[in-house]
């Protein structure tokens, strides 16, 4: 098979080395692809907003089956176009996408189908968001309805740092058009957590449990980044409680959409609050997450291309997805200044520090430049390790990590160690 991974993140470079496991691959291509990807797959210089390019190559490359990572293209209809032409394509159409590309959409949908979540309200108008924060029980959180790469979500605790939010994000745009529309909703106190599922519009298989770690200090410190490392499986979801999230959560949400005439097919990604109620949804992404895909996705012993191919033909084998009995941990290395502003163009020492079958270094922000791989974003890398136990994988990778330098590199210490802390016996 010829596969085509849509994207240039750590979480394509993630897809796309699972997929090369597999016996059935006779290639790999990726666009853009990044400089990690292009070690394993014909990197094509197209942008992922670029959906007849992204199409036409697919045609002309013969591409048996298309990944697509980042949420974009999916929102702009992806599915769609590739269906039209009778490309096999895995993810979902842009009807189906709407549940990620709007957080009012996906509030209303959620109260209609009684799914758990934040009690919350939706404005359209900047006066109207900023009288109604100005007299709200604190904390809240104020939340951009459209795409903001992981960062439009901001707890606020007083009456005027609430009003500044409301005006950064309606009125001066800082997140663009996806400040168009706000939701502001009830603070939950309770554990997050990521469940990731695999669908067919029908069936539903939930994978391994994630926790993200989305402050870029550690302690929880400062402002909300794109994710600066997970750790996977969680003790926060026990299999009972993962029975509830599947009964509660999934297969309404899916049902539901389906309902809606909106067949949802791919990955559904649910991010939960765990509280002394039971478990509720914070928000809906379309894709798989990005830095969770990169600890899960090495915990999967099933080959990914054939479940891929199961979810693109509408048929999920629900006995066929197998897992690893250990834990994995990603830390994401970032460049100085992010995630306000991003200094590139870093010479990345030390790639070759993780030599064995349990460490792996995914790429996110890199690419090569004279034959020197330079970093090219705000996330760069994603370092990556197994072990049986959750200290263990920790260790591994804070190991690893002191193998590898650029000037500025950032990163959080302590990811995955509140978990140790909560439960050692556990781990």
């Amino acid at each position: 098979m010829k596969i085509l991974v849509v994207g240039k993140g750590g979480r394509e470079h993630a897809l796309a080395w699972k997929l090369a496991q597999s016996k059935q691959v006779e290639k790999i291509y990726s666009a853009p692809g990044n400089a990690g990807i292009a070690k394993i797959a014909e990197t094509a210089p197209i942008e992922i907003n670029n959906l007849a390019a992204l199409a036409d190559f697919a045609q002309a490359k013969k591409i048996d089956l298309t990944v697509v990572g980042p949420e974009l293209p999916l929102t702009l209809g992806i599915v769609d176009i590739f269906e039209e032409r009778g490309l096999r394509i895995f993810g979902p159409n842009k009807q189906a996408s709407e549940i990620e590309g709007s957080k009012a959409f996906s509030k209303d949908f959620m109260q209609r189908c009684h799914i758990p979540t934040a009690s919350f309200r939706i404005f359209s108008s900047p006066a109207e968001a900023i009288d109604f924060v100005s007299s709200a029980s604190f904390p809240v959180v104020i939340k951009a309805s459209g795409l903001a790469a992981g960062k439009g979500t901001v707890i606020v605790n007083e009456p005027r740092e609430a009003r500044k939010t409301v005006e950064d994000i309606m009125i001066n745009k800082v997140f663009g058009e996806a400040g168009e529309r706000l939701v502001v909703e009830e603070f939950l106190d309770g554990e997050e957590v990521t469940v990731m599922a695999l669908t067919d519009g029908e069936r539903i298989i939930p994978m391994v449990s994630a926790q993200d770690h989305k402050r870029i200090y550690d302690g929880d410190k400062g402002p909300n980044t794109g994710g600066m490392g997970a750790y996977a499986p969680t003790h926060v979801i026990p299999e009972k409680m993962m029975k509830r999230i599947t009964d509660e959560i999934l297969e309404p949400t899916i049902h539901g959409l389906e309902d809606m005439g909106r067949l949802y097919k791919g990955v559904l990604y649910t991010g939960l609050i765990i509280t002394d109620r039971g478990p509720k949804v914070l928000e809906y992404n379309c894709r798989f997450g990005d830095p969770e895909t990169q600890a899960v996705l090495p915990l999967l012993e099933s080959d990914l291309v054939e479940v891929f191919s199961d979810i693109a033909d509408g048929y999920l084998n629900i006995d066929g997805i197998k897992w690893k009995e250990q834990s994995c941990v990603c830390v994401v290395l970032a460049s100085k200044g992010y995630p306000e502003s991003t200094e590139t163009g870093k010479v990345i020492e030390g790639l070759g520090s993780c030599d064995s079958s349990d460490c792996i270094v995914f790429h996110a922000g890199t690419v090569r430049v004279e034959n020197k791989i330079v970093s090219n974003g705000g996330r760069v890398l994603g370092v990556t390790a197994l072990d049986s136990t959750l200290k263990g994988a920790i260790s591994k990778v804070y190991d690893a990590i002191e193998g590898i330098n650029f000037e500025g590199m950032q990163y959080r210490h302590d990811v995955g160690m509140r978990a140790v802390k909560v439960d050692s016996s556990y781990f």
